[in-house]
Formats: structure tokens, sequence, C-alpha cells
């Protein structure tokens, strides 16, 4: 048995391609279900571990179809319009309500409405029965001792029922199967706990077992497990011994203390230790005392994808059942994707529908940015022999949301406010099946998109050093001849944001430079990107001077959360981010905020939803309250 200091950093064994890996491991283990005995009540999303049959049949008698009379179908034989038949009160036919039994004597039911009352004891018809009209005869729905339902079928809230009806009041399920999650490592602490730097909350194990309940299973999530091989291996070993799958979640790639896969080889089995992908490389895949057991990385989008990967068909196939697939939606790219050659490369993106075309965007490709996974639409795959794709090209794309959804998503393409955050919130509260997809590109990349067809409306605050004004100069520059509205929105405050205290007492750019501040700047094309620009420029100073000057972020929020973190830095942005950041604010220069979008937007019914929220008291207030905003009252739009 191994201690700490006898590991050594174990490199990938192999790119192996995934479907291979997720073949091998079906393959190899022999996965065998236990059967349990629930109520039927209780079953709904079990999958039933033999045939169910009838214990009753349904009806279990004759029954009434319809409210009327039931009859003896030749005693009516002779009634017609022109001839109305006169039948007696419980010598020639009884009342009866939808569900009641039909006496033996009787073989047919007349709707009420096809009577006439003549007197208490009387009634005329003048249309005869034929046998066994709107009589359900015992059996109708299901027969004693037919099938109600095969093996292997997912138990739906129609089936229950069906079940009840006939007489099933128990019956056996596959039993959920147990999975294991095991996070580890030093830096983990529990959600709720006090962090310093270089703490981590723990909050892929919840995912983990989110996803498991998801899929059918019943996951054991377990404290968090240090970084100790004999910890770790005392895990697995319980693990294996209580669960039918295990999930140990980092440790899977080849840090100084990286330890899953020596465990896992010197308890069983390995069958792969990395795999051909982007993200998710580092992937271990192997047994323990029969079990699997699958390593996934730490960082939660490559953790996540391996699970869909590798974990969830498991958990079908102990069921018995089949991995369902995805819905798909041909696209288009609206912007480039760079790929290598050798590895799948998965790709999360953003969807809107523009002009009757679907347009896909891809966020960040970062493998520990969760929120590119609770923000996307869908996934693209980018198969391995492909070096990449191009910015117009139609692609497939696994979908995470309905397409309905999608197509009643505004894309918002541009320059990041928390004010869209705002009318986003507003919007879904007037219309559940609408929202804003928000991609934050900057400004003059808001603008390309307008042009190209690829957003509804884009946010912008550009200044023209030379005309010192904003946004129109570049309206008409890059979008002439397009049939665009350009709509005042906002005046905001720009200005230093600093740590609280303001340390280094910056109060203007040459405090910035003189007192050698680290600057967090915007992207390029980012409307505080061309402001910042034109400050070095008006004072006769260079990017040179600026330490960090290349040190770039892709929203105001990113900024301040930087800047947060360091007490010699400083950025230019807007006093809202300071503010939610409770950093310092040092005012520079009040800027234009505005909105613009094609005309075709402008007169739909969800740009309409839009205007009418913008200029609501309601998002006026909300705006308002963050501080450094004054909404635009009199917002007349510019036509182009």
């Amino acid at each position: 048995m191994l201690s700490s200091k006898e590991f050594n950093r174990k490199v990938y064994l192999q790119d192996k391609p995934r479907i291979q890996a997720k073949e091998e491991l079906l393959e190899k283990l022999k996965l065998i279900p236990e059967i349990e005995s629930i109520p039927t009540r209780t079953a709904l999303g079990r999958v039933t571990a033999l045939p169910i049959f009838a214990n009753l049949s349904m009806p279990h008698y004759h029954a009434a179809a319809m409210d009327g009379i039931a009859v003896r179908a030749e005693d009516t034989y002779e009634a017609h319009e022109q001839r109305p038949l006169h039948l007696e009160k419980n010598q020639d036919f009884v009342y009866v309500d939808t569900g009641n039994p039909i006496p033996n004597e009787y073989n047919a039911v007349i709707m009420i409405e096809d009577i006439q009352e003549v007197d208490a004891r009387t009634i005329e018809i003048i249309a005869p029965a034929t046998p066994w009209q709107h009589i359900r005869p015992v059996g109708e729905d299901v027969v004693c001792g037919e099938m109600i339902l095969p093996q292997g079928h997912s138990l739906r809230s129609v089936d229950l029922g069906a079940l009840l009806a006939g007489g099933v009041l128990e019956l056996p399920v596959i039993k959920r199967p147990k999975v294991a999650i095991l996070p580890t490592g030093n830096e983990l602490i529990e959600p709720g706990s006090p962090m310093k730097p270089g703490d981590i909350i723990e909050f892929n194990g919840t995912v983990f077992a989110s996803f498991v309940h998801e899929w059918g299973g019943e996951p054991l999530l377990s404290n968090i497990i240090v970084d100790n091989p004999e910890q770790i291996r005392q895990a697995i070993e319980k693990a294996a011994a209580e669960a039918d799958m295990i999930i140990i979640n980092a440790g899977s790639s080849a840090g100084s203390k990286d330890y899953t896969y020596h465990v896992i080889s010197e308890l069983g089995e390995v069958y792969t230790h990395g795999i051909a992908t982007r993200p998710g490389k580092p992937v271990i895949l192997g047994e323990v005392k029969g079990k699997p057991i699958i390593g996934v990385p730490g960082y939660p989008v490559s953790a996540y994808l391996a699970l869909e990967w590798f974990l969830r068909p498991l958990v079908y196939h102990y069921q018995g059942i089949q991995e369902p697939k995805r819905e798909t939606l041909t696209v288009r790219l609206g912007r480039r994707i760079v790929s290598n050659m050798g590895a799948e490369d998965f790709v999360r993106m953003n969807i809107g529908y523009v002009n009757g075309e679907y347009i896909a965007n891809p966020l960040t490709r970062a493998a520990g940015v969760t929120m590119s996974m609770v923000r996307a639409d869908g996934i693209l795959i980018v198969p391995p022999e492909s070096q990449g794709l191009e910015q117009g090209e139609e692609v497939e794309i696994e979908l995470y949301k309905p397409i309905e959804a999608i197509e009643k998503g505004i894309l918002f393409t541009g320059s990041h406010d928390l004010s869209i955050d705002i009318v986003s919130t507003l919007i879904k509260k007037k219309d559940v099946n609408r929202q804003i997809i928000s991609s934050h590109v900057g400004s003059l990349a808001g603008i390309m998109a307008i042009r190209k067809g690829e957003a509804h409306v884009t946010g912008i605050h550009l200044l023209d050093p030379e005309l010192e004004t904003y946004n129109l100069p570049y309206v008409e520059k890059y979008l002439a001849g397009e049939d665009v509205v350009m709509l005042p929105f906002l005046k905001r405050e720009q200005g230093w944001i600093v740590p609280k205290g303001n340390p280094l007492n910056i109060k203007t750019l040459e405090d910035i430079v003189e007192k050698r501040a680290a600057y967090v700047n915007r992207q390029r094309g980012a409307g505080t990107r061309i402001l910042f620009d034109s400050l070095l420029k008006k004072h006769n100073l260079s990017f040179e001077h600026i330490q960090g000057y290349e040190r770039e972020m892709y929203s105001h929020l990113s900024v301040a959360a930087e800047i947060k973190e360091k007490e010699n830095s400083v950025g230019l942005g807007v006093y809202s981010a300071a503010n939610t950041m409770g950093l310092d604010f040092v005012p520079v220069a009040d800027e234009s905020y505005d909105l613009v979008m094609t005309r075709a937007f402008y007169e739909s019914e969800g740009a309409q939803l839009f205007l009418e929220i913008i200029k609501s008291e309601e998002f006026v207030k909300a705006v308002e309250q963050l501080g450094g905003y004054k909404v635009v009252s009199d917002c007349v739009p510019n036509f182009f």
C-alpha cells in the first residue's frame, strides 16, 4: 500500500475517443440490477422489472357509458318519429347514470337527451336502440390476466391509473442504482463556511446528486475527502461496498496531489485515463470490486460533461431503459469557432431567432465557468478531424432548452450593463415564455452583430473623440443603408473603480501612471475601452505607460471583481458595478448608453414589450436605485 510520498505524477495514458471509452465501459461491466416491490401510488418514474398483468378486468361489470335509461333493445325496434313508442318504468326500462351497473335483463342504454317524459312512470322514444349501445362491456379497457405494461417501462402518471384500475396495488420495479459521490480536495469547504483566499465552495457534489436524481438513480453524497491517498482509498472501499456506481470528483489529472488513478489501480482496474475531448480530458474510467468508478475533473464544466458522457448511460443501462436523446436544431454560426484537430470540442452556445433564422454564438470555453452551462441554450460538438467552423456556417446543436423558448427570446448582443438584467427580469414577469439572451461582446461588436443580422438589439456607448459625441457617428458609419432604429436609453457615470478606501488615492489618469496602479482594462471594441484610449490621447499618454493595459475583461462587474481582489488596482467602469462590489468610485465622465435595433424587430411584439418595460415606472425606479444612472424620459427613436 503506497503512501502519498510514494506516488509519482501520472500523465494521461491516452487520448482515447469518447465513444470508444463509453462502449468499453459498458461492455466490460456486467451490471445486475436489483428488484424491489413498491406501492403503485409511489411508483411514478420507476421502471418495471417484469411484465405487469391485470388482476381485475376494467371495467369488471357491464357499465352505463351515458346518463339515460337501460332498455331491452328488442323492445324498441318499432320506435319511429311518426310512431313514438311509450315505455313503462321498472317494466320496460330503468334510469341509469354514467358508470352504473346495467341490470342483467337489459342490453342497451338510450341517452337522456333522446327521451321525452310523458308522466312520472312513462317515457317516449322516437328511435330504436341497438344491442349494447352506450354500454361499456366487461374488460373493454383491460381483461383480467392481460398484460398492462411490459418489462423495462418508465412509469408515467397515466400508467399508475391503469395499474390501480387493473387491481395492481404493488409492482416489481428496478431498484434505483445507488451512486456514491466522493468530492475530494484540501481546498474545498462546505457552502456557508467562512472563506479565505484559496478556499473553494464544494458545489459539484450537489450538481452531481441532482443529475443522478434526474436520471433515476439514488445519490449517496459523501462529506469532503482531503487529498490523502489513504483517506481516498477508504472512501472508495466504503463506496464500493454500499453503492452500485462511484463518482470521485477531482484528483483525476496529473497534479502532485492527484491520487485517484493510483488508488483505483491498486483497488481494481483502470480502463481509461484520458479521453480526446475539450473540455474534460482528464477522465478516469475503471472498476473496483465489480463496481464502475468514474474519476472526473474538478473543473465544473469538464465534470458535468463527463457525467453526461459516462455516468448517464450507466444509470439508464442499469435500469434497462434507453438513454434519451436531446432535440437538435440547425443554426447559423454568428462567430467563427477555432478548434484543434485530434479531440472533440464541446462548445456551449447561445441561440437567438433573428429574421426567421436561428443564430448561435459561443459562450466562454473555459472549463471552470459554471455560468456558461447555466446560460447555454445548447451545445455544439466540433468533430476531432475539424480545425474549426466558419462564421455563417450551418451546424447542428443539441438543445438544452425548448425551441419555443428560443424563438421567443430577445437576442441582446453588445455592451454590458446591469440595467439589461433588470429588463430581463421584468420581461419574464410579463411573459413567462420570453427571455433576454445576453452576450457581452462590446459596443462595436454589437453594432456589427446588428449589421450581420445576428442580434435583435444592441447596447452601445461609443464616444467619438473628435466630435465629442456619443453613438450617432458610429451608427451612421457602420450601419449606413441599414433599416435600423436608435433609441436614447440611459445617461450613466463612468469613473475610476478603486478598492474600498481608495488606498492609492487615485483621482486622475496621471495618478494611475505615477503610482503604477495595476489597471484592469476592457476588451477591444468596448465603449469603456474607447473612452479610456481617448483619455490617454487627450493627456498625451501611451498605453505603454499603463501597467496591466493588456489585462482585459468583458463586463463592468468582471472589472470590479478583479479590483476587489487587488489593493493596488484600478479600472474604468460604471458606478453601479463599483457599488455592487462594495468598492469606491471616482467620477470621470457622463456618457450616453443607447439601444440600436433593426426596424423589423422594433415593430415586433417582443420589441414592444421591451419598450413597454424600459418606459415603466418599475424599471426606472429599479435602475436609479443602482446609482449612477438616469433613464432618458423622452426616449424618441431615431430612424435610419
